[in-house]
């Protein structure tokens, strides 16, 4: 079967519930027939996984301080910090499509265009200089699936330590020093 048309959707607001409705609306609506792939922002966000207890994961106090959006995404994984300088991603598409390395090499070679020595890790991550720059999360439902992730090009990583609150365990095994 032939490989579904490429259509390219830039999301131009910075509202993190906004931008995963929408992420859901174009897996949920649009054509079969074509792949999606998506570019967003978010302003000061922390976006949750499907099924993460969100009081486990983030600073409660400190976020409601500090007008942080907490927004649950469609997709598992981990929780997330999004500012200004994290880049989202999605790729919507028919899950007979889907093909997760050949999708993160599109990632990996646009990054590598624009000088940053990125490549992709055994676990599903993207690296750089030895160091996870980019997560990614999955979803399948009904024949279509989606892979959706983050690239951490400048983000204010004193914020992202603040809101967030992994377990040691998790930091522990999946962390970097």
């Amino acid at each position: 079967m032939a490989q579904a048309k490429l259509s390219y959707l830039d999301l131009y607001t910075t509202d993190p519930a906004w931008n995963l409705a929408a992420e859901q609306y174009v897996f949920d609506c649009l054509p079969r027939d074509q792949t999606y792939f998506m570019l967003w922002q978010n302003n000061n966000a922390v976006i949750i996984g499907k099924h993460q207890n969100a009081a486990a994961e983030i600073d409660q106090q400190f976020v409601r301080e500090n007008g942080v959006r907490v927004v649950r995404r469609l997709s598992g994984g981990g929780a997330v910090y999004h500012d200004m300088g994290n880049l989202n991603f999605t790729f919507s598409l028919r899950t007979q499509d889907y093909d997760l390395r050949r999708q993160q090499s599109v990632i990996v070679e646009a990054c590598r265009s624009l000088g940053i020595p990125a490549e992709i890790s055994g676990r599903n991550d993207i690296l750089t200089n030895g160091c996870k720059f980019s997560g990614n999360s999955f979803y399948s439902h009904n024949g279509c699936s989606f892979h959706n992730g983050t690239l951490l090009l400048s983000v204010d990583m004193a914020n992202l330590g603040k809101y967030l609150t992994p377990s040691k365990v998790k930091l522990e095994s999946k962390g970097v020093a």
